[in-house]
């Protein structure tokens, strides 16, 4: 079990494993079927596991390691900076794009993609669902456009990834640490739309 356990690719493969195995039980069984549900399920799937992925660490950024930076000694800090953020950063970054892409699957594959992204106008507004899940749709859409373009360019410049002006540092790192803010500050309303849709609106 220490073998599975000491190596994170090895822990995780074998996880996916077993999801396989849990699913295939159910499937030999008669109980669950290869339709339409069970690809949309699996789709779903993939949308939490990304979405968990992604606000994981953008609450890790916002509740963890920017609050504590400052109580950081100096010399200790380039560990954070040169090693820890730029691998947060590509999960944070991979995680916001395979939610979104993720999630537009899931409502194509449910028939409402376009009335969501409309807000409900291309059905007359007369289905509140399609309203309600758009506008976090939207609003996800909106943060995963701050981390790629805003969040990223920025940390990139902040970290020394990039070739900058020193007096430039400063100023990225406040620009990106305020979108990750704006991300943090959506974050829950939009968690509203998404965990509560279907149960609400059936």
């Amino acid at each position: 079990m220490a073998a599975i356990l000491t190596n994170l690719r090895t822990t995780v493969y074998v996880s996916l494993a077993l999801s396989v195995l849990f699913l295939a039980i159910f499937i030999g069984l008669g109980w669950m079927a290869l339709d339409m549900n069970f690809w949309t399920g699996l789709a779903r799937w993939t949308h939490v596991v990304s979405g968990v992925m992604w606000i994981g660490l953008l609450w890790y950024f916002n509740f963890i390691q920017i609050p504590n930076m400052p109580n950081i000694p100096d010399e200790q800090k380039p560990a954070i900076g040169k090693v820890i953020a730029p691998a947060a950063l590509f999960w944070f970054r991979w995680g916001a794009a395979a939610t979104v892409v993720t999630g537009l699957v899931v409502a194509h594959l449910n028939r409402y993609l376009v009335e969501a992204l409309s807000l409900g106008a291309m059905s007359g507004f007369s289905v509140p669902y399609h309203t309600f899940i758009g506008i976090g749709m939207w609003m996800a859409i909106i943060m995963a456009y701050n981390v790629w373009f805003i969040i990223w360019p920025n940390q990139q410049i902040a970290l020394g990834l990039v070739e900058a002006d020193a007096e430039a540092k400063p100023k990225a790192a406040r620009t990106a640490m305020l979108f990750s803010r704006t991300n943090t500050l959506l974050s829950f309303p939009m968690l509203i739309a998404m965990a509560m849709a279907q149960t609400v609106f059936g």
